[in-house]
């Protein structure tokens, strides 16, 4: 009996020292999530401003038709995909979900592997295609958890070299949408070509410009700043639902450690109780032996 008393008393110290972990571990991921919900909110103050200019310089070319290489649709024969995951595990479903989605989404558009491109941020992601053979034309890991741009200006910028260079003919972002601490949702956005612009929301903006170089110069530049921008906000939500996934696991597994140890201490009190009652049965039928 002693020895049960011992091993349960050892279940639930280890446990204690789980949930302290995974309780630090809550609380790192609750700090990192406050930091990315607010970069997320400063960036879509400049996403908002960039999209005015772009759809205001665009408005004749969204009425009537454009031919900028980034505005218009060509015959699709590759699809690129930037699938965002994480580079570790400890995030509940956040992970499986993306990719479940993913691989869908491919086994349902695509019959060969020469129809479609994998980019990948997040090393978990990169190793599950690797280990299906879908190995990925370029990949980023190791990214902060509030990335700066510069931090993921390379892989942006790659990504729309290959669409202007016909690499792919269209290109899309897959990640998890953030919606509040519990909540994400798979998220699949067309970035190129660039398709979400509406020339009504041109409606009001009448000023004349006087621009420094010519119009279409200036759109060379912009578009794809503006396709940039579009992906590198995309990271920033997905990494938002990372951290919020991580917050979630770690309080799940808390909650969890907390359930054991509550079960392990009555299971201990109940062992200790029927030692003590034991003994003093032992006691008593000695007692009565020398009577």
């Amino acid at each position: 009996m002693t020895g049960s008393l011992n091993e349960i008393k050892t279940k639930i110290a280890s446990t204690k020292k789980t949930s302290q972990i995974t309780g630090a571990m809550q609380m790192v991921s609750a700090a990192k999530l406050a930091k990315s919900e607010q970069s997320a909110k400063s960036f879509e103050i400049y996403t908002k401003k960039v999209r005015e200019v772009t759809t205001d310089l665009l408005r004749a070319e969204l009425m009537n038709g454009s031919t900028n290489p980034m505005l218009i649709r060509r015959e699709v024969k590759k699809t690129g995909y930037i699938v965002i995951t994480s580079d570790s595990g400890l995030k509940g479903a956040y992970n499986s979900t993306i990719l479940k989605a993913v691989m869908g989404m491919i086994n349902q558009d695509h019959d060969k592997k020469e129809e479609y491109e994998i980019i990948a941020i997040g090393g978990m992601g990169a190793d599950f295609f690797r280990t299906r053979g879908m190995t990925p034309i370029f990949e980023l890991r190791g990214i902060a958890d509030d990335p700066s741009f510069e931090e993921v200006q390379k892989i942006i910028s790659k990504s729309v070299e290959m669409y202007k260079n016909e690499i792919f003919d269209e290109l899309y972002v897959c990640y998890n949408h953030h919606i509040n601490s519990l909540t994400s949702q798979v998220r699949v956005q067309q970035m190129l070509p660039i398709a979400d612009l509406d020339h009504n929301e041109a409606d009001g903006h009448t000023a004349a410009f006087e621009l420094e170089p010519d119009r279409d110069a200036i759109l060379e530049q912009l578009l794809p700043q503006y396709a940039e921008s579009m992906i590198y906000g995309a990271i920033l939500d997905a990494k938002t639902a990372e951290n919020a996934a991580g917050m979630t696991a770690m309080q799940t597994a808390t909650d969890n450690a907390k359930n054991v140890i509550n079960d392990l201490t009555i299971q201990y009190n109940r062992a200790r109780q029927a030692a003590i009652t034991q003994e003093i049965t032992e006691i008593v039928a000695g007692a009565s032996a020398l009577d």
